[in-house]
C-alpha cells in the first residue's frame, strides 16, 4: 500500500467517530459535494448456457437434459481460459386446461461460464450453440479491476474535496477545518445482452463486445469556517 492510499485509509477509518461525536460548531458551516467518475474496462465475461426439454415422461426428460448438460460441460472444460460450473436446475409439471391434470414435464438445467479472455469465451459459446442454448452474455469489471478503479477514484475525490474546501475558505478569507466526509460510490455496469435460444450447425464464434463501465465516487461533506 503506497503512502497516499495509506493516508486515505487512515482518514476514512476515523470519519465514523468524527461523524458520531462532532464538536459543537463555533463558525459558519458549509455543506457541499464532489463527484469523480472513471471508466473501467469490462474485463470479465459471463455467460449462461442451458438445456430445456419438455416431454410426457419425467425420467426421459431428465435423462435427455442431463446428457445435453454433460456434453456441454465436456466442451466447456476443453476450452482453455474459461471457468465453468453447473448452474440452476429446475423440473416442473406442465398442466393442461383447468390446471388439474399434468400433461407433460419440463426441465431446464444451466452451466455458468466466466472468462477474462473475451476471444476464448466467444469461441466456446460458438461451440456450445451446437449443443445448448445461450440465454445471456454480459461483461463486467473483474472484482480486482473494480476495486483498483474505486480506490483511485476515492483518492481523486478526497483531493477534489480538499481543493474545493480551500477555495470556499479563501473566498471568504477565513481558515477552515473539515467536520465530516461521507464517501460513497458504485459501478454503472451495462445490462447483460440477452439472446434467444438458438442452435447452429456450425461452431462459429459468437460476436461479443466487452466495452467499459463507469465507476463513480461521491463525497458529501461539511467544513467549518473559523472566525
Amino acid at each position: 500500500m503506497n503512502i497516499r492510499l495509506a493516508l486515505a485509509v487512515a482518514l476514512l477509518t476515523t470519519l465514523p467517530a468524527i461523524a458520531q461525536t462532532p464538536a459543537k460548531p463555533t463558525g459558519t458551516l458549509i455543506d457541499f459535494r464532489v463527484d469523480v467518475q472513471r471508466s473501467v474496462a469490462n474485463d470479465l465475461g459471463r455467460a449462461t448456457a442451458y438445456a430445456e426439454i419438455s416431454g410426457a415422461d419425467a425420467a426421459d426428460v431428465a435423462r435427455r437434459v442431463n446428457d445435453a448438460i454433460a456434453g456441454g460441460l465436456a466442451t466447456a472444460k476443453a476450452q482453455p481460459g474459461v471457468t465453468v460450473k453447473t448452474g440452476n436446475s429446475h423440473t416442473y409439471p406442465v398442466y393442461g386446461k383447468g390446471g388439474r391434470n399434468i400433461e407433460s414435464w419440463r426441465m431446464r438445467s444451466e452451466i455458468v461460464l466466466e472468462s477474462r479472455d473475451a476471444a476464448a469465451l466467444s469461441t466456446l459459446l460458438g461451440k456450445l450453440q451446437t449443443q445448448l442454448a445461450v440465454s445471456q452474455v454480459g461483461f463486467v469489471p473483474a472484482p480486482e479491476t473494480r476495486r483498483t478503479a474505486e480506490d483511485e477514484a476515492a483518492l481523486e475525490a478526497i483531493t477534489a474535496f480538499q481543493a474545493k474546501a480551500a477555495r470556499y475558505a479563501a473566498a471568504l478569507k477565513k481558515p477552515y477545518r473539515i467536520r465530516s466526509m461521507n464517501i460513497g460510490g458504485g459501478t454503472n455496469m451495462p445490462q447483460p445482452m440477452f439472446r434467444a435460444a438458438m442452435m447452429s450447425a456450425e461452431a462459429a464464434p459468437m460476436p461479443v463486445e466487452a466495452g467499459e463501465s463507469n465507476v463513480t465516487v461521491s463525497i458529501n461533506g461539511q467544513i467549518e469556517l473559523g472566525e
